[in-house]
């Protein structure tokens, strides 16, 4: 059962525009989808149907490096019910690549394959298994060519080149062509703190491959049209980036692609790239029939990227009182064949390295290589859960080697507003990181051994192995562990981060409706349900309506960064605040002369109504609106940031920071190594909870997250072969229900004075900490030096 408790400092800003309106912000008013989706009635995009539609299937490459010597399409043409094959040769525009940042990811292969599962050629048939079993007569002949799939591979003399002759603009600055990118941070002088320091802690850490393993595989309905383009219906995160990246290797402008987001089964980041959604526009193009693709399980873990899985080393200095003098670390990270979000993710790897601590001493390399191995892009936490997982090791090897509390000696070199990060750029909102910590610390412990006290109730569930009956608590030890993180909120480095809103005021059956038309991706965040309470508070009507998210209104950015409710959020509130004063224009024009609390007085819209902010009710707005309607669609942008120094990694390159805590109470059996997470409690600052519910949901989800990480959660990539060993949900294990504890949440708002109603993007930090959390409770609890997500059995009970 969760527990949450919340806590607002009394004078905390909250921007609030508008007084209370009911079902307004700061509500838990229930999602629209909410019961739809645990009834089963929901719509998913691979629940979209269309009359004389075709299914189309992939076939993907069988090994991970090599020439593609030949393709045989002849017996699958030659099967009844297939309508198309297409190769490389078939792409009808000159652009036949694309990218999020580096367009270097060709829609089908051309001449060679970089990784295990890369898209070869498509084919559209009358069944969907028709179209599975031609694609199996495709005969394609391979010629194995040598694998990158480390960085020694990839940095090695004569290496083989991922990408030959790159013209990237990363190009120019990266040693080897087989770095994506490097980003530098340099910051005060490393050799001299170090003389500074009592103890030195050195280590190597090493984080694994980890699925977004969103339960709705990637599916999407392509629907030719008449004048010669497509309607695209599909599960994405950022229409108009899949909008940019499609039009060209179509050969259409921007305007006879329309896109319409579908039903979304979760994201977590593995949605922002391109997965089908060519492939499907290209085969109804080719066939004149609106075709739908709808991957399996299995190739939805080669239809989308991964999380990066990282080599990160690290040094930390502290004086003998318990200060930090210095950090040096070098993280590389496995970008796999293809760019997809790498050079960003090496932004925040790099820039989040040293966690949320004062750290005046810093030398900082942070790449990403381009391998054989699958390609890993955007993932909730983006590159700083990587780092989190590292430095939080460091802060419990130096609170151990100088005998302090792990919990104090993070609270002492704990950052706080005004603290200057490594890159230059100050912290100008609250920064309760040591408050965070001793929230979590302050909370009770779980009873120890619970079972024992049960007697013959005692339930099995409650002890490591849980169902399988493994233990009655011999060898069973407990462990208690903390660690806490920095996240940056919305995107980075310059980046023209801005959001759209469309908002229509006007009356309908005598009453008052506002409609919001954006572009987000609702991925499972509940942004719609924050978008209708925006505009009830704004606005003061009961009635709002969220149109359909498509390309028809201009982009809201992605669903990813924490940066919805803040961006697009921001983007719905500001549009309503000038719809609001339109609507005051008019009554002005209509009424003034007959109140003079028009001309003087502050207006607000409560219940439907304009009222004085003494209560005074002016005129009904139906009343002053009658046959209009105001219609505006307006942008919202935060303040700007810059790209950091390419070579001091200097600059003011975040928007937002987000802090999160957690505390790790953990049994392990540990002559089965198996783990027991009892309870995962955590307290984050999320700036103004605009629906506490959905708050919670986040924050419990993202915890969620970073436990399966921490104990289960890893893509095995076989290093001689670079294929993929384990793409199912019976060899990829997530937490389950048994798998996930208790999470106590403790929610602060500390108002960021810059953000809407003072919010704190606040999505991704749970993921970040609750990991380096879990595995510092193991750690206590077994003794040993754990520096590898996930622990496995075998690493706990020496078997290896």
């Amino acid at each position: 059962m969760a527990q949450n408790t919340r806590t607002v400092p009394a004078g905390t800003p909250t921007n609030v525009t508008q007084k209370h309106n009911k079902g307004g912000i700061g509500e838990s008013i229930l999602r629209p989808d909410g019961t739809l989706k645990v009834t089963g009635e929901f719509a998913y995009s691979s629940d979209m149907w269309h009359e004389d539609m075709l299914w189309g299937q992939t076939l993907r490459s069988t090994v991970a490096h090599a020439e593609i010597v030949s393709i045989d399409i002849s017996e699958a043409l030659a099967m009844p019910g297939v309508y198309s094959v297409l190769t490389y040769d078939d792409l009808p525009a000159e652009m036949k690549n694309y990218g999020l940042e580096i367009q270097d990811t060709p829609v089908l292969a051309n001449g060679r394959v970089r990784h295990h599962g890369e898209p070869v050629a498509l084919v559209a048939a009358d069944h969907p298994e028709t179209a599975r079993r031609a694609a199996a007569k495709i005969k394609i002949d391979y010629r194995e060519l040598p694998l990158v799939t480390d960085e020694a591979s990839a940095l090695a003399p004569g290496a083989p080149l991922i990408h030959e002759g790159r013209d990237d603009h990363h190009i120019g600055h990266v040693p080897h062509p087989n770095i994506v990118h490097r980003q530098p941070i340099i910051r005060g002088n490393v050799e001299e703190a170090r003389k500074r320091a009592d103890v030195i802690v050195e280590g190597e850490y090493t984080f694994g491959m980890q699925d977004q393993a969103f339960l709705g595989p990637e599916s999407g309905l392509a629907v030719p049209s008449e004048d010669g383009g497509v309607e695209l219906y599909v599960a994405t995160q950022w229409l108009h980036s899949d909008l940019q990246q499609i039009a060209p290797v179509l050969g259409l402008p921007p305007e006879k692609v329309r896109m319409t987001l579908s039903g979304v089964g979760g994201a977590f980041g593995g949605r922002e790239d391109i997965s089908m959604q060519i492939h499907a526009c290209l085969l109804a193009l080719a066939t004149n029939k609106p075709v739908k693709i709808v991957y399996n399980r299995f190739e939805s873990f080669f239809g989308h990227v991964h999380r990066h899985p990282a080599k990160l080393y690290y040094e930390h200095g502290a004086t003998k009182d318990g200060k930090l003098t210095h950090m040096k670390c070098k993280i590389v990270l496995d970008g796999g064949a293809y760019a997809s979000a790498s050079p960003a993710v090496v932004g925040n790897a790099s820039s989040l390295s040293v966690g949320p601590y004062v750290l005046e001493d810093v030398d900082i390399e942070a790449i990403a290589l381009y391998t054989n191995n699958p390609p890993c892009g955007a993932m909730r936490g983006f590159g700083a859960v990587q780092a989190c997982f590292a430095y939080e090791a460091q802060m419990d090897k130096l609170a151990a080697k100088l005998g302090m509390d792990p919990v104090e000696f993070r609270q002492l070199n704990a950052m706080e507003m005004g603290t200057v990060m490594p890159t230059g750029q100050v912290v100008d909102s609250p920064a309760p990181v040591a408050e965070l910590l001793r929230r979590v610390k302050a909370r009770p412990l779980p009873p120890e051994r619970q079972w024992e006290s049960a007697g013959e109730n005692a339930d099995v569930r409650a002890l490591p192995g849980g169902l399988s009956n493994t233990t009655h608590g011999e060898g069973v030890v407990r462990g208690v562990g903390y660690a806490v993180g920095i996240k940056n909120v919305g995107f980075s480095e310059g980046f023209d981060d801005y959001s759209t809103a469309r908002v229509r005021l006007e009356v309908i059956n005598g009453e008052p409706v506002a409609m919001v038309h954006t572009a987000m991706a609702e991925v499972g965040q509940g942004g719609i349900t924050v978008h209708t309470q925006i505009a009830r508070t704004e606005l003061g009507v009961t009635q709002v309506t969220i149109h359909p998210a498509d390309t028809q209104v201009g982009s809201a950015g992605s669903t990813s960064a924490s940066r919805q409710t803040y961006m697009t959020g921001g983007a719905v509130k500001n549009t309503c605040e000038a719809v609001r004063e339109a609507l005051l224009e008019i009554g002005r024009r209509k009424n003034g002369s007959y109140h003079p609390a028009w001309a003087t007085a502050e207006l607000l819209l409560e219940g439907g109504k304009v009222v004085t902010d003494g209560g005074e009710v002016l005129a009904d707005i139906a009343d002053i609106l009658e046959d209009e309607a105001i219609d505006l669609e307006l942008e919202f942008r935060h303040a700007a940031t810059e790209p950091f120094d390419l070579v001091t990694g200097q600059g003011n390159g975040h928007v937002q920071y987000t802090f999160a805590a957690h505390r790790a109470v953990v049994e392990v059996d540990t002559e089965l190594g198996l783990v027991k997470v009892v309870e995962l409690a955590t307290a984050q600052d999320v700036g103004k909870a605009l629906n506490m519910l959905s708050v919670v949901g986040q924050i419990q989800g993202g915890t969620t997250q970073g436990l399966g990480v921490a104990i289960m959660e890893e893509i095995i990539v076989d290093p001689k072969t670079a294929k993929v060993r384990n793409p199912s949900f019976t060899d990829y294990l997530i937490p389950t229900i048994l798998d996930t504890p208790t999470i106590p949440v403790d929610v602060l708002e500390l108002a960021d004075p810059k953000a809407p109603y003072g919010l704190r993007g606040m999505g991704e930090a749970p993921t970040l900490s609750s990991t380096p959390a879990v595995i510092a409770a193991i750690r206590q609890a077994t003794g040993l030096e754990i520096n590898k997500t996930p622990i496995r059995p075998e690493a706990l009970t020496g078997t290896l």
